[in-house]
């Protein structure tokens, strides 16, 4: 049994202690906004927060996130609803196309303007490494750079 905390709420999910943490928020929390993709923390379908951090939840045992905050990208919208900076710039540039790997780009995104407010292209370059198979990595540039400014 492990206990998660889940875009804050509590989660005891009957799962192995070995288990990646994207199997237990998809199959054992039933969020299913995280996508499985690659399975090496190579593309980053599955980008999720663990105490602010973007991690590749595929590569991560559901042990080391035991008593840590984890937000999906169910929970990176305010609690009244209001969607996140990034999200709202991802609408007005039109990035998705499949839409596939944008919950894991978005969640890398959010992780990357906390640290970095106003990121040059090289910081973007450098922090988002996420894989989009329909190649809209210059809408993507856009969007960032807008959701720096609001």
């Amino acid at each position: 049994m492990a206990n998660l905390t889940i875009n804050g709420k509590a989660f005891d999910l009957d799962v192995e202690p070995d288990t990646p943490l994207l199997w237990a928020i998809r199959e054992n929390a039933g969020l299913t906004g995280t996508k499985y993709g690659c399975g090496i923390a190579q593309c980053g379908a599955c980008t999720v927060h663990i105490d602010g951090v973007a991690i590749r939840s595929c590569g991560v045992p559901v042990s080391e996130a035991v008593g840590k905050q984890i937000t999906t990208i169910e929970g990176l919208a305010s609690a009244n609803g209001a969607l996140h900076k990034v999200q709202q710039a991802w609408i007005a540039n039109d990035v998705p196309q499949c839409g596939y790997c944008q919950t894991g780009m978005i969640m890398a995104v959010a992780a990357l303007l906390k640290d970095k407010p106003k990121p040059t292209d090289a910081d973007i370059d450098t922090a988002i490494t996420n894989i989009c198979r329909c190649g809209t990595f210059q809408q993507v540039r856009e969007a960032i750079h807008q959701a720096a400014t609001a």
